[in-house]
């Protein structure tokens, strides 16, 4: 996972540009293959950073576009300059609020939305983070309210809206999504070892879906002696 300036090489010819403040961790691989859009979808990411999770779609699922929405300039540049060391797929940046999207993304137009939103309440998180930092892991610029809200405008009847989040938070999660229309249709936790608690929940709220949540097993990212997880060597790598 990237943690210093440079490139990184994703696998199909495919390379991520990246620097010390806008990189990547293994809650974009997760969200990405919980996502896991169909062929001819149209899809839009939510706070895209340097445009992980859009990559990682598109070379794995193979989607017919997708929109990465993301505030901070410097971001968006490091995701227009992999679009193009890429071979320019079908992966476009835009650089906008989240919140304001009203002419600039067709509304209803969308099979998928994914974000991988910030974890933390604006009056909390990491103490001296740059203020690139609080951009992505605060929510000054965004609530999660205003993500689900962004995201269901965005998708057509039907459509699916995937995010991470802490596990703290998710009965904040599900208000959000059904406060927005969208009704939580799928879960799945994260954690380290078996039997510790998880970290990361990772949640599917459908426009318009009817109650009926599926419960999915846990994914633990190490084994019990606390080396990697075999299951997730994929993860990294083509499908």
């Amino acid at each position: 996972m990237a943690k210093t300036q440079g490139e990184e090489a994703l696998g199909g010819g495919l390379f991520l540009s990246v620097d010390g403040e806008h990189r990547f961790g293994l809650d974009a691989f997760l969200l990405a293959r919980f996502a896991a859009p169909r062929r001819g979808d149209r899809v839009a990411d939510l706070g895209c950073g340097c445009g992980i999770v859009p990559f990682l779609l598109w070379r794995d699922f193979r989607p017919a576009r997708v929109d990465g929405v993301e505030l901070q300039p410097a971001a968006v540049r490091l995701f227009a300059r992999s679009v193009a060391r890429s071979g320019n797929p079908p992966l476009y940046p835009l650089e906008a609020d989240l919140r304001q999207l009203e002419g600039l993304l067709p509304a209803g137009a969308f099979d998928l939305v994914t974000c991988n939103p910030p974890y933390f309440r604006a009056d909390s998180g990491p103490a001296g983070a740059s203020a690139s930092a609080r951009l992505a892991r605060q929510e000054g610029s965004c609530t999660l309210e205003e993500v689900c809200q962004s995201a269901a405008r965005l998708l057509r009847s039907g459509g699916r809206f995937c995010l991470c989040q802490r596990p703290q938070r998710l009965a904040e999660v599900f208000a959000a999504l059904r406060g927005a229309g969208l009704e939580p249709k799928r879960l799945r936790l994260v954690g380290g070892r078996p039997g510790s608690a998880p970290w990361l929940v990772l949640a599917e709220g459908r426009k318009g879906g009817r109650p009926s949540l599926q419960v999915e097993g846990c994914l633990y990212t190490q084994g019990a002696d606390g080396a990697p997880n075999p299951a997730l060597n994929g993860l990294y790598k083509p499908l």
